[in-house]
């Protein structure tokens, strides 16, 4: 069988749903860590290897939310967005829309302008030197409530950095019914955003249909459970609804009990938009490149289905027009000169 893995690596891609904090490497969340004594996170990145372990989905999120504490200043926040555009270059990822969660900074007493221009600064630098183009999704985090997506919402419509395109919901599923935020999604699709909520990775498909009616989604972070309910994936289908797929995420967290059951290959046999994404990478023990060599191995891919995926992701993102052209244009050139060695 032929090794993906070279082809994967040189493969130009883009990337819609990776998390900012949980894109962290160990060597940054170590550099933080020692930067902030007093938290519990392992300084040493070894030790993070078995502190990313997770029991279930709620482990996950208090990992993550200790990890969200070590982001305490601008300098912090720069230091990560720009670090992690550095580990997406290595990936040949062209474009990706980094989700942020700004509340979780601000209400840490980070100054909610400070913390604008941090990103903006790390956005530029990161094109400029690296060649790798950011945009943001703001997400609300769902367990921190109606709160948290008051001020969200404000600091996304009132202090919009040019970066920001979309806006989100994250964080846990189970009690928090999405319907509840639809006055703060209204507020930023009014303001030009874009909807894309997480639904449907822990709970059922009733909750992916309430982020679609309630909050007019027009994609869809993780859709698992979609497969469960037949009329749901052919709306997804006929209305070009991507789903942001995450694999291995879905196995860490307990979302799905193993590889082989992940509901990949029905979404994409129901005919689908599906892309392929990381997630919160160093957390998961994974990246990009290696969320391609799984889907390989899930659909029965070869190159040529490989850059269909990525070419999936550049459709369903929300670049423009000119930028989406050429990176899709990068990838038909890779796949076409790769497949005549």
């Amino acid at each position: 069988m032929t090794d993906l893995h070279p082809f994967i690596a040189g493969l130009p891609k883009a990337e819609l749903h990776v998390h900012h904090v949980g894109s962290a490497s160990p060597r940054i969340v170590a550099e933080l860590a020692a930067r902030h004594p007093d938290s519990r996170v392992p300084t040493d990145p070894e030790a993070l290897v078995d502190y990313f372990t997770f029991t279930d989905f709620a482990h996950f999120i208090e990992v993550y939310l200790s990890v969200v504490d070590l982001i305490r200043t601008p300098e912090d926040v720069r230091l990560l967005t720009f670090e992690v555009a550095r580990d997406m270059a290595r990936q040949n990822i062209r474009y990706a829309e980094l989700t942020i969660t700004p509340f979780s900074s601000t209400r840490r007493g980070i100054d909610e302008k400070a913390f604008m221009a941090a990103i903006e600064d790390a956005r530029l630098a990161a094109e400029t030197e690296l060649g790798v183009i950011l945009r943001w999704c703001f997400d609300i985090p769902g367990e921190a409530g109606l709160e948290a997506a008051e001020e969200t919402a404000r600091l996304a419509v009132d202090l919009r950095p040019e970066g920001l395109v979309s806006f989100g919901l994250g964080g846990p599923e189970i009690g928090v019914p999405r319907p509840q935020f639809k006055p703060y999604f209204d507020r930023a699709i009014a303001a030009g955003l874009h909807s894309v909520p997480h639904a449907g990775e822990t709970t059922g498909p009733e909750t992916v249909w309430d982020a679609l009616t309630a909050l007019r989604a027009e994609r869809i972070g993780h859709g698992t459970s979609s497969t469960r309910d037949p009329r749901l994936l052919a709306h997804l289908a006929e209305h070009r609804i991507a789903l942001e797929v995450c694999p291995t995420s879905n196995i860490a967290t307990r979302a799905v009990a193993r590889l082989d059951e992940h509901p990949l290959k029905e979404m994409v046999d129901a005919g689908v938009l599906v892309t392929i994404n990381s997630d919160d990478p160093p957390m998961f023990g994974t990246d990009l490149n290696n969320e391609y060599a799984v889907a390989a191995r899930l659909l029965g891919l070869d190159e040529r289905g490989l850059a269909e995926l990525a070419a999936n992701a550049v459709e369903a993102s929300f670049l423009d027009p000119a930028g989406k052209a050429r990176i899709a244009a990068e990838i038909e050139s890779y796949t076409t000169e790769w497949l005549r060695r």
